[in-house]
């Protein structure tokens, strides 16, 4: 490991100089301290006091995700985290980030000035900024939902998405029903296209066709809804499979306002199983997601690998829970097969959507 001498010695400067531009001395220059910071990520450089105050600050990154109140999608995580932690009595920093702060702050930088031992990222896509930095990172790193390959020092946490959308479609065609839509969050989003694939494998592995024109992507919010559920029920669609709770509280909104019921006309399945989802009209079948254990096994595996414990993936069980916004299917005419959604995966994704087309022409042959 890289010690103060071995960036003095690469600066030609004195070691009282890099303990300075390490610690905030005011007595240097900015540039000398950069010079001195950009060193020290540069030869890996993690600190004398890591066995002390290093090991016993983590810091949690969190964008895009809301954690505050026990509806938001975050909060179990954080609470699992922290309550897995408290036994070591690790210091535990939970810090909202934007791409903004990103920019101006290198990651390894950011973590070693703060002194942190190792971090949690939640919420980033893969174009946050920081994603390039933890490519290369130093630092024990676990990201939710989002991996990095040849770096030891990140690990990735998630669900099951394969066998969680499997359950859902699984529980559809047993009720009958063969027109089935998936309304995805952000394109561009590593989640969202692992459950859009999961989504289209599970339909062709069930011998249906999956119709790029219900495979679309919006956002994970409710919103998402009232621009693809019209276009859905146009073309046939009798369950609608949504990429988080959320989305599906506005389709359930969107599919009674254009006077559809649910599940009578149409069933609604969501993922994530958030606190609300139990008390929508009509209640929601989801696929649950065990928040608290994603939180307590992201700090077991952060844990091991400050330890020298290095991990690769770790993917946790979903559960499919049935409630009342599905039931037998209704089957009807579709009164708009020409509608085309400009978020479709054939639009969005060709690439994902190609990749099983010839892959079922290959297995045809």
């Amino acid at each position: 490991m890289a010690t103060i001498k071995d960036i003095a010695d690469k600066l030609g400067v004195s070691v009282s100089t890099v303990s300075k531009g390490l610690n905030g001395g005011k007595d240097i220059s900015e540039s000398v301290r950069q010079q001195v910071l950009d060193t020290a990520v540069e030869l890996g450089y993690k600190g004398r006091r890591r066995d002390s105050e290093h090991r016993t600050r983590i810091c949690i990154f969190i964008e895009n995700m809301e954690f505050e109140s026990a509806n938001n999608f975050g909060y179990e995580i954080i609470l699992g985290f922290r309550q897995a932690a408290f036994k070591e009595h690790y210091g535990i920093t939970v810090l909202p980030v934007s791409k903004d702060f990103q920019h101006n702050e290198h990651y390894d930088k950011y973590m070693m000035i703060n002194h942190y031992a190792g971090s949690f990222i939640l919420g980033f896509s893969k174009d946050d900024p920081w994603m390039k930095d933890i490519e290369s990172t130093k630092f024990p790193t676990i990201l939710l939902d989002n991996f990095i390959s040849k770096n030891k020092n990140v690990s990735c946490i998630s669900t099951d998405s394969d066998e969680g959308i499997d359950m859902a479609i699984s529980h559809l065609i047993k009720l009958g029903h063969k027109k089935i839509a998936f309304l995805d969050g952000s394109v561009g989003s590593e989640i969202s296209d692992q459950r859009m694939a999961a989504f289209i494998r599970s339909i062709s592995n069930h011998g249906l066709e999956p119709d790029p024109e219900l495979c679309v992507y919006g956002y994970f919010v409710a919103d998402s809804a009232h621009y693809h559920v019209p276009g859905f029920l146009d073309r046939g669609a009798t369950a609608i499979v949504c990429g988080n709770d959320l989305i599906a509280t506005g389709v359930i909104s969107e599919c009674m306002t254009l006077g559809f019921k649910v599940p009578d006309d149409i069933s609604v399945i969501g993922f994530d199983d958030l606190p609300i989802s139990a008390h929508l009209y009509p209640p929601l079948t989801t696929v649950r997601q065990n928040r608290l254990d994603i939180g307590k096994s992201a700090y077991f595996i952060l844990n091991g690998l400050i330890k020298g414990i290095y991990m690769s993936k770790v993917t946790l069980r979903p559960e499919l829970i049935v409630r009342k916004s599905t039931g037998k299917c209704r089957h009807r005419d579709i009164y708009g097969s020409k509608t085309h959604d400009n978020d479709s995966v054939i639009k969005k994704n060709p690439g994902l959507y190609n990749s099983f087309k010839i892959k079922k022409e290959i297995d045809r042959k």
